[in-house]
């Protein structure tokens, strides 16, 4: 285990320990559709919801318990991050709230567990920016090519009036956001050869998330995108479905996804973030004292999350190189060029526009 000072977060200066980053996998979460209908969810869902409801319940000791589902394995610095939520939100309440914690796609993929969060079925989950840009058109933003100019801009941005602004618009489908974590920038990883230039994508079928500003960056750079969830990618890539795919290190690593694509290009194109979001059925239902606990609790674990993820992709790097994985720096110059006409297209949109020039303003301050 990699050992570091979080002195920022911790008064006591106590050392904290980086869960180690095994390579391990996990069940398949169901495909998702290449669209999203909020508030029509399908029977399973509902059925589903009856056999799981409540999504938060309170015991005879009082104590009230969040039920939070991902699809990441608990080795990822993401889930860490969670768990971090939990035992700060465990102290912070006295014992009077806390987080169960449901990994690895137990209870679906992103958008499944979404759906559960508008049925009321299920309190939290932890969803990629991209996935919500579905839903709240304004989270699309987040998804432009090399949107931000290093990764403290990011989170100056995100933990503003523009961040604060984007996780509250997704109330009016019944999906708030709590916080931001740190997903780091998303590169290529191919089976036949590194990504140099944009021409290297050209005829190369491309994993992308369900994001139409995922679909239209591949298209712009010469590829064809293909969405496929996550977890069916690894058998995707393996059996020639797609060639390619693109995500942060500590996903590419903890998937095992290197094994079969074992090509991968720091063209640095995005820099997602990942979302916590909590369903309106849940945050209404809470006191106000219950929604302070809760709001403490995640910049609590979003510090911490922050703070580990630099040390997961040097883990990854790390074990990477010694299974044999090439790594190739790349020249973003002819990726920026390429990808000029999204920011074009960003600007004409009525919601994406203004806050692409707020962002923009800030990190130019």
């Amino acid at each position: 285990m990699t050992r570091i000072k979080i002195d920022h977060l911790l008064a006591d200066k106590n050392t904290v320990v980086v869960p180690s980053l095994l390579p391990l996998t996990y069940p398949a979460p169901a495909a998702a559709p290449t669209t999203y209908v909020p508030f029509r969810a399908p029977g399973w869902l509902l059925l589903f919801g009856l056999l799981f409801a409540f999504s938060g319940c309170a015991t005879n000791d009082g104590v009230q318990t969040l039920r939070l589902a991902h699809t990441l394995d608990p080795t990822h610095p993401v889930h860490a991050g969670l768990v971090r939520m939990g035992e700060a939100l465990d102290s912070i309440s006295g014992g009077k709230m806390q987080i169960k914690i449901y990994s690895s796609g137990q209870l679906g993929s992103e958008k499944q567990c979404l759906e559960l969060l508008q049925l009321g079925s299920l309190a939290m989950t932890k969803v990629s920016a991209a996935v919500m840009e579905n839903f709240t058109p304004a989270y699309g933003v987040l998804s432009l090519p090399y949107l931000f100019t290093d990764r403290e801009n990011s989170f100056r941005v995100l933990d503003g009036e523009v961040g604060q602004e984007i996780l509250s618009q997704g109330a009016e489908v019944r999906l708030r956001g709590l916080t931001f974590f740190d997903s780091g920038t998303r590169c290529f990883y191919t089976k036949d050869g590194p990504v140099r230039t944009p021409a290297d994508l050209v005829g190369k079928k491309v994993r992308v998330m369900n994001s139409a500003t995922a679909v239209n960056m591949v298209k712009t750079l010469g590829g064809s995108p293909t969405p496929i969830s996550y977890g069916e990618l690894y058998t995707a890539l393996q059996q020639g479905v797609v060639d390619a795919a693109e995500n942060n290190l500590p996903s590419y690593y903890t998937s095992r996804h290197y094994e079969v694509t074992p090509f991968y290009s720091y063209d640095e194109h995005t820099s997602i973030p990942d979302v916590i979001i909590i369903g309106t059925a849940t945050w209404d239902a809470l006191d106000d004292q219950g929604r302070t606990w809760l709001r403490e609790a995640a910049a609590v674990g979003t510090d911490y999350q922050r703070s580990i993820w630099r040390a997961a992709e040097l883990e990854a790097v790390a074990t990477l190189e010694k299974e044999g994985v090439t790594f190739t720096k790349v020249d973003g110059a002819a990726f920026r060029e390429a990808v000029k006409p999204m920011y074009v297209t960003a600007r004409k949109h009525p919601v994406l526009g203004p806050l692409l020039d707020r962002i923009q303003a800030q990190q130019s301050e």
